[in-house]
């Protein structure tokens, strides 16, 4: 785990937290030759993981989350001041990410694999599936512990071994995650940290020759360079990206249900999530209501340390992410939207007060770029096919929210739009058995479920011959 508390030398870099700019601590600034030697300790490591026994793999990824589990509020703690999220979602993610570790180390048992009917003489066909190698993942700062969970359990339980490459915002609670796999007893290589403040380390764990298979959660810009260094190896890719999530409210929706579901659809993790809502759709007969009773419910998210029980919204974890926000609202405003309201936070960079635009046009920034920060747009509708329409033609496609009273109803128009996964009258849909992923510029291949497993497999067939 990363020393705390040390002043930054040549070969490391700090870690600060949002709220304050204090320094959380330490972590190791990695060089290639660094990289070099733990590529080759996983692939070293890889020959006897993918033989040991499913179950053994279970027991392992048993032990290294029954760890993480006791430490709970220490990781808590340490997630909360090195993003910035309120401890309450802290604790929550934990949760989330160990129910992954769980999840997959159980589905690593279930057969695998196919037993062909004969199509030669003699013969019988055997389909496999057999891990790829070393796997990178390389992970965003707005959740620190479940995005490395998630994709490091299924790659584990594959039978890969990994090494995760954290943002340079948050590698402290990889570290941390790293100390606990080594206390598992996991042996030495299968499970790795490779930490840098600079994105030329990534770029040299995506071409490294001994890498087979490359996760990433983070932008779609950064998501296509990946894509274009992995194609010169022809790697295997799985990429999530961004995301523009639509709200969709129909006439006959239950408005309070709406607007409770609102609020936890953009505020949580302050926005910062590729889920979270962008851009908010009612129609223009309930505009008033709507937007009086989101106001209402807003004004009561305490902004604040994410280490105070009371905070519901903490600091942005960058101050350039924060920046971004703010040119979307000037953008939006001096192009006519109007501000419903703005809230209050505490001074600084990272900071943001929760902000509702109305009247949201298609010509703002806002209205087509991806927000990530507590900025709600709301615009109004009169046709619902208007509305969809407008959504499939968004370069992304990730995650879309709809809203309504007739069940039957809500679903059709969910069922024509083109986004990897719709929330229909609810704002929670993700977990362990779900394929999590998107369309078009959202990315490629989903985590989680039996696909999250098999995406860090190859298929094999074996033709045998008895006579």
């Amino acid at each position: 785990m990363a020393s705390l508390n040390q002043r930054p030398s040549t070969d490391e870099f700090a870690v600060y937290d949002p709220a304050d700019g204090s320094v959380v601590g330490m972590a190791q600034e990695m060089d290639a030759n660094t990289l070099d030697l733990m590529v080759g300790n996983a692939r070293r490591a890889f020959s006897g993981w993918r033989e040991q026994l499913p179950v053994s793999r279970r027991d392992a990824l048993r032990r290294w989350a029954e760890i993480m589990r006791g430490r709970k509020e220490e990781f808590a703690q340490l997630m909360t001041r090195e993003q910035g999220k309120p401890i309450a979602e802290s604790r929550g993610e934990i949760d989330y990410g160990l129910g992954f570790i769980e999840w997959f180390a159980e589905e690593g048992v279930r057969p695998t694999g196919e037993i062909l009917a004969p199509h030669l003489s003699g013969s019988q066909g055997i389909v496999q599936q057999i891990p790829i190698g070393v796997a990178a993942l390389i992970t965003p700062w707005n959740f620190p512990f479940a995005m490395i969970a998630r994709k490091a359990s299924a790659a584990l339980a594959a039978g890969c071994t990994a090494i995760v490459k954290p943002s340079p915002e948050t590698p402290l609670t990889a570290l941390a995650m790293e100390d606990a796999a080594h206390a598992a007893g996991l042996p030495e290589g299968v499970f790795s940290v490779a930490t840098s403040e600079t994105a030329a380390l990534s770029e040299q764990l995506v071409a490294h020759r001994d890498i087979g298979v490359i996760s990433f959660t983070g932008s779609t810009a950064v998501g296509q360079k990946i894509l274009s260094s992995a194609a010169a190896g022809v790697k295997r890719v799985l990429l999530e990206l961004g995301g523009h999530a639509p709200f969709i409210v129909l006439d006959d929706a239950d408005i309070d249900r709406a607007v409770q579901d609102a609020v936890g659809a953009k505020f949580t993790t302050g926005g910062q999530d590729c889920l979270a809502v962008n851009r908010f759709f009612v129609p223009e007969t309930l505009r008033d209501t709507f937007v009086e009773r989101f106001v209402a419910a807003t004004r009561k998210l305490q902004v604040g340390r994410g280490i105070d029980p009371q905070t519901a919204i903490g600091p942005m974890t960058t101050a350039a992410q924060a920046e971004s926000c703010r040119e979307q609202i000037r953008d939006a405003v001096d192009q006519g939207a109007q501000l419903a309201f703005t809230g209050t936070a505490p001074s600084g960079n990272c900071w943001l007060a929760p902000t509702i635009l109305t009247g949201v046009t298609d010509e703002m920034r806002i209205a087509r770029e991806e927000t990530f920060g507590p900025v709600a747009a709301i615009s109004t509708y009169s046709e619902i096919g208007d509305v969809i329409g407008h959504v499939n033609r968004s370069r992304y496609g990730l995650a879309a929210y709809v809203h309504g009273g007739d069940l039957d109803r809500a679903t059709r128009v969910a069922q024509q739009l083109d986004y990897g996964m719709i929330a229909i009258n609810t704002a929670r849909m993700t977990g362990p058995p779900v394929p999590f992923g998107g369309m078009r510029q959202s990315g490629l291949g989903r985590e989680g479920a039996r696909h999250g497993l098999i995406a860090f497999t190859e298929t094999r067939y074996l033709c045998i011959c008895s006579n």
